[in-house]
């Protein structure tokens, strides 16, 4: 049986914080271990982390590529599964990715989708049928595999480990699940399973200056993998599962 650290990177979200820690409280399957990283929060959430048993990094460096970086580094499971502080994970997902794992010992991460929450309807649609659906194909398309989505992922630790000095992981402006992705190369064995529920905020939504840096971020990690790109679309072909609706 796998063990498996769960990372949550942090900056002044201590009220989604709470929430993302009582779900994980409430799995069917605990985590062995998890890993809040502090990003030089203003609030409460380092101590909102302590008090629901994590263990808190203080990572200074500004970015999520940093501090995701720095969780990946001291996570001591077999598995690192990787959410976002605003992310709800259903009671079965610890469940599953540990089932996945040790069914195949031959994938190197697994991902799945989700679903948004307290938009408007058409923003959570938006972000769903649209922005997600539109990441898992074109990135799919440039990857040779699903890309990670970075509120729903889980990878071994041994796979971090081959590439942790590949990813860019001092550069604040990268999409680090992006970058990761990229990093796994062509022939990495990476599944998309959205029966891995997950719900998320749909805050990069919710202004047209948030969804513009999400989108920057995405086109700076594209520039900044190029030479990636170019032996990916050498050696492989997408090979993508087919889509299904995420739970919630």
């Amino acid at each position: 049986m796998a063990s498996i650290s769960v990372v949550i990177p942090v900056l002044d979200d201590s009220a989604h914080l709470v929430v993302c820690l009582r779900a994980l409280a409430a799995q069917t399957r605990q985590a062995d271990e998890i890993i809040v990283v502090d990003n030089g929060s203003a609030d409460d959430s380092a101590a909102v982390a302590r008090s629901a048993g994590a263990r808190v990094l203080h990572e200074p460096v500004r970015g999520i590529a940093p501090a995701n970086a720095a969780g990946f580094d001291a996570a001591q499971g077999d598995i690192i599964a990787r959410l976002d502080a605003d992310s709800i994970a259903a009671p079965d997902w610890l469940e599953r990715i540990e089932a996945a794992f040790d069914a195949d010992p031959g994938l190197a991460a697994l991902t799945g989708s989700a679903v948004f929450r307290d938009g408007s309807p058409v923003v959570n649609w938006i972000g769903r049928e649209v922005y997600l659906r539109w990441y898992f194909w074109a990135m799919g398309g440039l990857l040779g595999h699903p890309p990670l989505f970075g509120s729903n992922l889980a990878l071994r630790t041994a796979v971090w480990h081959e590439v942790r000095d590949d990813v860019h992981r001092s550069d604040p402006r990268m999409h680090d699940d992006l970058d990761l992705s990229f990093q796994l190369g062509p022939r990495a064995r990476v599944v998309r399973d959205d029966s891995l529920g997950m719900t998320v905020s749909s805050r990069p939504f919710a202004s047209a200056r948030s969804f513009a840096l999400r989108s920057w971020r995405g086109v700076v990690t594209l520039a900044v993998n190029r030479g990636a790109r170019r032996r990916h679309a050498a050696t492989s072909a997408a090979r993508l599962l087919p889509l299904a609706r995420p739970r919630g």
